[in-house]
């Protein structure tokens, strides 16, 4: 400790007379320091001799844990961006978010913008790299979405042990959609158990890309094969942008700090913007001043201007969260321009209620979540209020992972823990007069089935890629989670694709969990929305001591619903207290009830013998 201490002194000295470390960052426990491109002077740089033609932008997208993120971290040590241990570095320098740290996963997509030196005919050039790390779980593909949207080119990184997984076929037909150029790459050559294994992985990668172009081999962790894949950054597509046009920026990310307001990440697609420039908003047609512009160098880096083809954050007068919209364009007031499409919306497929684990923190979470929404488009909420638990909200989130680092995120970054009721997912309700009610909350699901001509739910269209000795416990899965096979295709001897229309219901509680189990966790899931179609469906409510609890009802099918109904009174009733009188657990459609339990009373029931009857009666209680 002594000795780091006595290394930061140094560094805090030296940078007085050397101005590259004026804005040195340092990091004590990865062992490593990463220095901002504007180190070189005390002034904003110009980038300006960055045209378009000198930019490359690009993503790097892959299946979960195949290694995104460490391989963003050796891209940035090769290009002299951080500095530090490649081989006992464990904690990566874009994954932010404790969250991130802890769970291992990336779940916010991070930028970073590098400078390349290369050599081209015996003269040294210069490119500069906007790189942008993705997560790979399907809850967060909206993230990848937007990621692919502003890029020209995309890595596709393939883990040489799990070889093709389902997220690494949605993600590449995404990238397909967009036009991007391709790079393949295996990752984790090192540990590769022989050279066959690699080249067979080679050739299913050319039959999935039709293509026969080169297949980098690297090892992220240790470094191999970077520097080759850092060589073929001048080949790829540069942006399709104009310096001469007048100024325009597509928003594609934002987060919010104390002192300088919302910081608005975008892409600039024609023009050149600095500070002092007027911009004005097509979406909202608000105008605001520039008092910033720079790059994330992954630290913010202030630059003189940002131009066509480049990737930045502008930092305005902005200082309401809800006026940064992304898929916003921005243009400079006195020259307008035509707004880009924008993003897709993202459709919240999950729904829970959020409750302040002690009432005087509502407002404290309410402010927390407008932060969080700001970053994480995902999220919606409304206010609703639960006679037991109190004023809370109605949260739609875009899966289960998405849910549980959303109420992380709040009790880690803002300090308000909350409870959070049985996640649920949107139905429709076809009513007698032909109208349509869109019903997220159980509780106003109607009890009586005769109120309303039909039930629909949301279904998905799952790829799940399985080995072939798993063949018939995918199969029985899917049955009992009630899919329907779109589709079995055998992509070798000893894997198959296996496609299934299932009930977003059985997807949200515990079906991942169960296909892990069942196929000894060598299998891979992905979904994606596939509309509504007819259901059976009833809610199931649970009365504890002849009071019906409201968070705890569900919505389910009606022939699981006697086994989900058992299912819940039996594990109340192990985690309930016991009283000193005896404590009915009914489950209940409508008026029937279908499962019940008791706990029995902790001594002698005091509320035994009070009922009407002879006075001698009561006098022996």
């Amino acid at each position: 400790f002594f000795f780091k201490f006595v290394c930061v002194g140094m560094l805090r000295r030296v940078s007085s007379f050397w101005p590259r470390l004026a804005h040195c960052g340092r990091s004590l426990d990865r062992k490593r320091c990463y220095c901002t491109i504007s180190a070189l002077t005390n002034k904003d740089q110009d980038f300006s001799r960055f045209s378009p033609d000198k930019i490359r932008n690009f993503c790097i997208i892959a299946h979960i844990d195949h290694g995104k993120t460490t391989l963003s971290d050796r891209l940035m040590e090769y290009t002299g961006t951080i500095i530090g241990n490649t081989n006992k570095s464990d904690e990566l320098v874009l994954d932010k978010l404790q969250v991130e740290k802890e769970r291992g996963i990336t779940v916010k997509a991070q930028t970073c913008s590098m400078l390349h030196i290369y050599k081209e005919n015996g003269e040294e050039k210069e490119l500069l790299l906007n790189l942008i790390d993705t997560p790979g779980h399907v809850d967060f593909s909206y993230e990848v979405s937007r990621s692919l949207s502003i890029c020209q080119s995309a890595i596709l990184l393939i883990d040489c042990l799990q070889g093709i997984q389902a997220q690494t076929l949605s993600n590449l037909l995404m990238a397909f959609e967009q036009g991007l150029d391709i790079i393949p790459v295996i990752n984790k050559v090192d540990l590769a158990p022989d050279q066959t294994t690699i080249q067979e992985l080679e050739q299913e990668i050319r039959n999935l890309l039709l293509d026969d172009k080169e297949i980098l081999r690297v090892s992220a962790r240790s470094g191999m094969g970077v520097k080759e894949l850092l060589a073929m950054t001048p080949s790829l597509q540069a942006p399709p942008s104009n310096v001469e046009a007048a100024f325009k920026a597509v928003l594609f990310d934002s987060w919010y700090e104390t002192y300088r307001g919302v910081v608005c990440l975008v892409s600039i697609i024609d023009g050149s913007v600095k500070p002092g420039d007027i911009i004005k908003s097509a979406a909202t047609g608000i105008v605001y001043e520039v008092i910033k512009v720079g790059f994330l160098n992954p630290a913010m880096t202030f630059t003189q201007a940002l131009s066509a083809g480049q990737v930045g954050f502008i930092i305005s007068n902005m200082r309401n969260r809800q006026e940064a919209k992304t898929g916003d364009t921005f243009f400079h007031e006195d020259k307008p321009v035509e707004a880009v499409p924008g993003f897709k919306e993202t459709k919240p497929m999950v729904f829970s209620g959020l409750y302040p684990s002690e009432p005087e923190l509502y407002e404290t979470m309410k402010q927390a979540m407008e932060k969080i929404t700001l970053t994480d488009v995902g999220v919606t909420f409304t206010e609703e209020n639960n006679s037991a638990l109190g004023n809370g909200y109605r949260c739609g989130f875009l899966g289960v992972l998405h849910m549980e680092v959303f109420t992380q995120r709040l009790e880690q970054e803002f300090g308000v823990s909350v409870l959070n009721t049985a996640p649920s997912v949107p139905y429709i309700l076809v009513m007698r007069d032909g109208t349509e009610q869109e019903v997220h909350n159980p509780e106003d699901f109607p009890a009586d089935s005769s109120s309303y001509k039909k039930c629909m739910e949301p279904v998905v269209k799952a790829n799940i890629i399985a080995p072939s000795d798993y063949y018939g416990n995918v199969m029985q899965l899917c049955a009992n989670a009630g899919g329907e096979q779109e589709a079995i295709e055998h992509i070798d001897d000893q894997r198959v694709r296996f496609v299934y229309t299932i009930p977003l219901s059985e997807v949200v509680i515990d079906f991942y969990d169960n296909l892990k189990q069942c196929t000894a966790g060598l299998a891979s899931f992905d979904y994606e929305d596939d509309g509504y179609r007819d259901a059976d469906h009833v809610k199931l409510d649970i009365r504890v001591n002849g009071e019906i609890l409201p968070p705890l009802s569900v919505i389910c099918n009606r022939q699981r619903a006697v086994a989900v109904g058992r299912q819940t009174v039996e594990k109340l009733r192990d985690r309930l207290p016991r009283q000193l009188f005896v404590v009915p657990i009914q489950a209940m459609i409508g008026n029937k009830v279908i499962a019940r339990v008791s706990i029995s009373a902790l001594r002698k029931d005091v509320t035994a013998k009070c009922y009407g009857g002879d006075i001698t009666r009561k006098r022996k209680l």
